[in-house]
């Protein structure tokens, strides 16, 4: 049963259940979901569940570390390589869910425990993603305002595809045979990014005692993590065993998000303009059927829906959810998009490579 009443409001705007836009018409289509959802205490805290998880995976990383230590001095190291990224793929799972207001009712704890999974254990700034990952919830998919979706490396909407020549060009011609091989530098990106955020002139909106915090436990993660290795085993090695770590590390966080939305609806200021919190969060998002390994896998980011509908709902309960969700969406008519894991990298693959269809053939 769920533990723990939320009685503080969630540290971004991202983590409340309050529809936004219109709160006649579309938008209160939600409201009926909402009430449902509260009265089955499903927004309830599952402080129990998660201290348990957050402690089970501290100790698997901290077994894999000793094993580090004590094989160090064998290749056989590099086994240990792609379990320590197991394992760090969960701490980012729980940072997520942190960010999200899902683990406490409090925003210093929350705080708390998100920059200890991201910075100090993964290396990533939490101001920066959290800035990133609240725009992408307020218009998921959305062609001009979901950054998760702006024209880089990869182009998600034909829109974006003008222009695009020389690399980009080429790259966005085979993106779709790309796309797994570049989520393998998704870890490195990520550290990046964020000490370029924490680190720049600008800074960001934090207060200077919150920068500063960031960038030590940022630093404190990369003298740990190099002092690690190069304390166990000699400098080639040191590198592969980096290697393999952060590739295995950014494939899977790449697996874990990719069939969120990818092939999904794209809205744009003229298609997007009538949707409710509903539909803006329903029809943009996909589904991945599965029991209790592709959640424990995914990180309940599988139930993608009912996570963007609910994003402080705690991640055991998303699985609750999910009948009232498909209920309620059958009752509007609204689509309700589901499929195994396969099928979705197969539906995320097909869009890249019919947004590159335009390049392809002028080349």
């Amino acid at each position: 049963m769920p533990q723990g009443t939320a009685t503080l409001p969630p540290p971004t705007a991202v983590a409340t259940e309050v529809p936004e836009g219109r709160r006649s018409g579309a938008g209160s289509e939600f409201a009926p979901l909402l009430r449902t959802v509260k009265e089955q205490g499903l927004l309830e805290r599952r402080t129990g569940w998660y201290a348990r998880g957050i402690t089970v995976n501290l100790l698997a990383l901290a077994a894999v570390v000793t094993g580090v230590v004590l094989t160090g001095g064998s290749w056989w190291v590099l086994l240990l390589a792609p379990l320590l990224a197991l394992f760090s793929t969960r701490a980012a799972f729980f940072g997520h869910d942190a960010g999200h207001a899902q683990i406490a009712a409090d925003r210093r704890t929350n705080r708390i425990i998100q920059l200890v999974h991201a910075n100090l254990l993964l290396g990533m700034s939490q101001e920066w993603w959290n800035d990133k990952h609240n725009r992408h919830h307020a218009n998921p998919n959305h062609v001009d305002k979901d950054p998760d979706v702006a024209a880089d490396v990869l182009v998600f909407s034909e829109k974006h595809v003008a222009g695009r020549a020389g690399l980009l060009g080429w790259l966005t011609r085979h993106q779709a045979w790309l796309f797994f091989p570049l989520t393998t530098l998704e870890g490195i990106a990520l550290k990046i990014y964020g000490f370029q955020a924490v680190f720049s002139r600008a800074g960001g909106r934090q207060k200077r005692g919150e920068r500063v915090l960031e960038g030590a436990l940022l630093l404190a993660h990369v003298a740990g993590y190099a002092a690690l290795l190069l304390a166990a085993m000699p400098v080639g090695q040191a590198v592969l065993f980096a290697l393999v770590h952060q590739m295995v590390l950014g494939l899977h966080l790449g697996m874990a998000f990719a069939p969120n939305h990818k092939g999904m609806e794209m809205p744009d200021e003229e298609t997007g303009k009538d949707w409710g919190h509903l539909r803006r969060q329903v029809l943009t998002s996909r589904n991945i059927r599965g029991g209790h390994v592709t959640d424990w896998f995914l990180g309940g980011l599988n139930y993608q829906i009912e996570h963007h509908l609910f994003p402080s709902m705690p991640r055991p309960h998303l699985r609750l959810a999910q009948p009232l969700v498909r209920a309620h969406c059958r009752a509007l008519g609204i689509p309700f998009t589901e499929t195994g894991l396969v099928e979705s990298y197969r539906q995320a693959l097909t869009h890249l490579h019919e947004v590159g269809e335009p390049l392809r053939q002028t080349a």
